[in-house]
């Protein structure tokens, strides 16, 4: 068995990395250049709406290199900008989404039910 493949993973650790701090022109084909270097990659997604340009989302095959790359790419100096280079949390997001929602069906039950604060 591989050596390194026998470590404990951190929890946080996942095949998907969110990337930021982006140049806004950087396409596709370089960030694949840049992270194809430490693995297969399943997809890239580059943001390019206006509150998501510099972003990316970097999907690996395997979580050992989606790990190498995080390591590896914290801090790079892509064209004047230093990459920050975080694993995806999407219970984070989801949680974000959940309070807002039980925020707004609080509200509803209170106008329904006529309860004021």
């Amino acid at each position: 068995m591989n050596a390194q493949r026998s470590n404990r993973l951190a929890p946080d650790v996942n095949r998907v990395l969110f990337v930021r701090n982006l140049p806004f022109k950087i396409t596709t084909e370089e960030m694949y250049e840049v992270f194809g270097k430490y693995g297969a990659i399943r997809q890239i997604r580059v943001g390019n709406a206006a509150d998501t340009r510099g972003t990316a989302f970097v999907v690996y095959e395997d979580i050992f290199d989606a790990k190498s790359a995080c390591e590896h790419l914290q801090g790079f100096n892509i064209l004047g900008r230093y990459l920050i280079v975080l694993y995806y949390q999407q219970n984070k997001v989801t949680k974000k989404m959940n309070l807002k929602m039980k925020e707004d069906e609080i509200k509803q039950m209170k106008e329904r039910y006529g309860v004021d604060d």
